[in-house]
């Protein structure tokens, strides 16, 4: 599980990420970012994922199942990515029906393209 401090919760930090608009898009997953300027002291040193899995993706079992594995792959390759941003990911309809590593895959992908991951 994912630490507290590492986890969108409310409603309006969702809000705040979505108002952004950046955001990368890939078959299964879509990804909304929210940086902090470097001179941000407060958030320099956070890191905060928050999931949201429509009912168009499945059942609640299967909902369930996406959002644990979307939380598993961002505390296993967390560390290895850099701080100071909110992200929202946003699972589409055939995530249900992937294997674990192919939705390992798209997310790494997503955080590559979108600069998070460290060099």
């Amino acid at each position: 599980m994912l630490s507290r401090a590492e986890r969108l919760t409310r409603r309006r930090d969702f809000a705040a990420v979505f108002a952004r608009k950046k955001s990368w898009a890939g078959p299964l997953l879509v990804l909304y970012v929210r940086r902090y300027p470097a001179e941000d002291d407060e958030h320099a040193e956070t890191r905060r994922f928050g999931f949201s899995v429509s009912k168009k993706v499945g059942k609640a079992h299967d909902r369930n199942r996406v959002k644990r594995r979307l939380r598993a792959i961002c505390r296993a390759h967390g560390h290895g990515w850099r701080r100071g941003f909110d992200a929202v990911v946003v699972a589409r309809t055939p995530a249900s029906g992937v294997a674990y590593v192919e939705l390992d895959a798209a997310l790494r992908a997503l955080i590559d393209r979108a600069g998070l991951a460290n060099p």
